[in-house]
């Protein structure tokens, strides 16, 4: 069991405040404030907000608040859509914001070191001036940090022919609840010594230690991008020509799906005549050296066309594909604009089975009279269903957590899970045992408490309950 917390006492604070100082060691209100909530909205006051600048201030830290029984909720830029970084709990917020150093870009070796605060598309930055490239690119990227990205394995657009962050994390540098530091990995391509303990952090949301050094893996960056734009009548007909642009043997980077309920919205956010407020659209991307790029693009406008687009539109120039690109990019505030509440959930199912998910999603909407929206990255099938409330009111509210229930349960039943990108933290902790059974949660309870015996570490998170 996990032991209770007792609170943050004054002694405890003037303890933090002789490793860190007094100015990174905060207990006042409107800084409480401030960390109290990440993206869901969610809302819950730290009781004191600490933010270290080296590993050796994290571990005593961490090893002040295990003694005292202080929970640690660790904490980057906020940005995370499941409650991750939200003090369910009060406590303690460990703020890494100000670990945001590049420490090593190794250009012979394909790999950098980094510290936890560093904002992703910073980084990403760097790397491409000196033309080599990190592909994870979560649409926060510009406020995003490296370690939040790692914690919930974040992904992208460009997955499809990628993958996501597990796949480019080699090494680590992490504390444990009880203030040791340890390393797990190597910047080697290749090692399979002992257990992957580096793939085990990856993805944990932050229950199990605290990032201070991340070695990421690189590759060359690519000599060229043209992006694809197709407008199709119907979802159906949209969602054929993914499947045969991935049977003719092309890789996009990106291969993207709207839907009709987001393009009104966009189109009520901001009105273009180059696009429409019905039917479905398709974005491709392909990369690589420019002189190979023709035959893969002409493929896919070709399969457009024959498979129903009434448009296609291409470019290689950065600012016109920035402008076809806009488009994806102004959903998310464009359906805000238009509900009262959105309920954003990144579900993932097998690419055979997304017409079957996409019929039951509206199956479900209809039954609750609500709106469900989709769009996201049909070339892995991670798609994002926001259900759209009208209103705030408690039946409405319930309406929606009842649509959500059965889109979850849907997606388990053609093989798919809750989260392809975001993680379970709080909003989704109530819906895990849908996928996964007794067993296997407590296994992993288990590796829970090996590594925090004491249950201090980003308490509240990911598993059912009061106790995880």
């Amino acid at each position: 069991m996990a032991a209770e917390p007792k609170g943050v006492e004054p002694r405890v604070v003037a303890a933090l405040r002789r490793v860190v100082g007094g100015e990174r060691c905060r207990t006042d209100r409107e800084s409480r404030i401030c960390y109290s909530y990440d993206a869901t909205q969610q809302r819950a006051m730290p009781d004191v907000v600490v933010t270290p600048r080296t590993a050796e201030e994290i571990s005593a830290v961490m090893t002040l608040a295990y003694e005292h029984l202080v929970p640690v909720y660790p904490r980057g830029a906020g940005s995370g859509l499941t409650g991750g970084a939200v003090p369910v709990r009060g406590g303690l917020v460990l703020d890494l914001v100000s670990m945001n150093r590049i420490l090593e870009i190794n250009q012979k070796g394909f790999y950098a070191w980094v510290e936890p605060g560093l904002v992703l598309q910073e980084f990403q930055e760097a790397v491409e001036a000196l033309g080599l490239f990190y592909p994870p690119d979560p649409a926060s990227a510009d406020v995003a940090t490296v370690g939040g990205t790692v914690a919930e394995c974040a992904g992208g657009l460009r997955c499809v022919k990628y993958g996501v962050t597990r796949d480019y994390v080699l090494a680590l540098e992490v504390v444990l609840p009880t203030g040791e530091i340890i390393h797990t990995g190597s910047v080697a391509m290749k090692s399979v010594t002992g257990y992957d303990l580096t793939r085990l952090f990856v993805g944990s949301e932050g229950t199990l230690g605290v990032f201070s050094k991340i070695a990421l893996r690189l590759v060359p960056k690519p000599d060229a991008v043209e992006t694809v734009l197709a407008v199709f009548p119907d979802l159906e007909s949209a969602l054929e020509v993914t499947d045969r642009v991935l049977q003719a043997g092309i890789v996009p980077r990106a291969l993207e799906l709207i839907d009709e309920h987001c393009l009104r919205a966009v189109q009520a956010y901001e009105p273009s005549e180059a696009l429409p407020d019905t039917g479905a659209v398709v974005l491709a991307e392909v990369d690589g050296p420019a002189a190979t790029l023709a035959g893969p693009r002409e493929t896919i406008v070709e399969l457009c066309r024959r498979g129903g687009a009434t448009t296609v539109t291409w470019s290689a120039d950065p600012e016109e594909r920035e402008a076809l690109w806009s488009l994806r990019r102004s959903i998310s505030p464009a359906i805000y604009a238009i509900c009262a509440k959105k309920v954003n959930e990144d579900i993932c199912v097998p690419r055979s089975r997304l017409l079957e998910t996409f019929r039951r999603v509206d199956e479900i909407g209809a039954r609750h009279g609500l709106t469900i929206a989709r769009f996201g990255h049909a070339g892995d099938g991670n798609v994002h269903v926001n259900i759209l409330l009208e209103d705030t009111e408690p039946e409405t509210l319930e309406r929606g957590e009842r649509a959500v229930e059965e889109v979850f349960r849907a997606v388990v039943e053609v093989g798919g899970t809750l989260t392809g990108e975001h993680g379970i933290g709080t909003t989704k902790s109530a819906y895990l045992p849908l996928e996964c059974g007794p067993r296997e949660i407590e296994l992993m309870r288990a590796l829970k408490r090996l590594f925090d015996p004491k249950g201090l570490l980003n308490p509240g998170k990911i598993f059912p309950g009061q106790t995880g």
